[in-house]
């Protein structure tokens, strides 16, 4: 015998139309449901402003390490150690209210700290990633070039071999962070022509950051 066909079509939900809530667990939702308090309830009312004036609201970065946003995902170091799932949704209600702080998550999170967790020696685990996890600092990607993009094969920023580390030479363009970063990531070929990343510190002799002013996309 075969099964009747179903008269009635199962019904839309056009707020939810992946019924993504109900494979959520309990953590997830608590997680989701405190980004959404947050990013509604603290982040929204600046947003407008801030966006209009071109200014970056540095404390926000201290509000999300508060509450645990920053390398979510990481174990130890002061860092909240959830899954993927919960960053994902972290990252929506962000989304949802502004894309710059979202990037402003997002590269603090993955292009800063997960590289620092996952390649860093732990002595530059213990030194970075408790501060850049309570956002006391905030980090920077840099691999964008001004006449390169985001072409790694391109760069010409070089990083030669000196007494004690190395000396960068080169500039980096649409970085986000970097106006207001502590801790930089920069990308840079070596004498082998091998790409490498280097930890610089904010204050480095010769480290020069600047704003662009007038974007019409993301602020940060």
């Amino acid at each position: 015998m075969t099964a009747p066909i179903p008269t009635t079509k199962p019904a839309f939900q056009w707020d939810d139309p992946l019924l993504l809530e109900e494979q959520l667990t309990d953590e997830e939702r608590m997680v989701r449901d405190t980004a959404r308090a947050y990013c509604q309830e603290k982040l929204m009312p600046r947003v407008l402003e801030a966006n209009r004036h071109e200014r970056f609201d540095r404390e926000i970065m201290n509000e999300m390490g508060t509450l645990g946003f920053l390398g979510s995902t990481l174990s130890g170091y002061g860092c909240a150690g959830v899954n993927h799932v919960c960053y994902g949704l972290v990252a929506r209600e962000l989304e949802r209210v502004d894309s710059g702080y979202r990037s402003a998550l997002s590269v603090q999170s993955s292009l800063v700290m997960h590289p620092i967790h996952e390649f860093g020696t732990e002595a530059q685990r213990r030194k970075y990633l408790p501060k850049l996890a309570t956002g006391e600092w905030i980090g920077c990607f840099g691999l964008t070039e001004p006449d390169h993009g985001s072409d790694p094969g391109a760069m010409v920023t070089r990083a030669r071999k000196a007494e004690g580390g190395f000396v960068l030479s080169g500039a980096k363009m649409w970085i986000s962070n970097a106006p207001y970063a502590d801790v930089f990531l920069i990308w840079a070929k070596d004498d082998s022509g091998a790409i490498r990343g280097y930890l610089l510190d904010k204050g480095m002799k010769g480290l020069t950051t600047s704003k662009i002013e007038g974007k019409f996309s993301l602020r940060v």
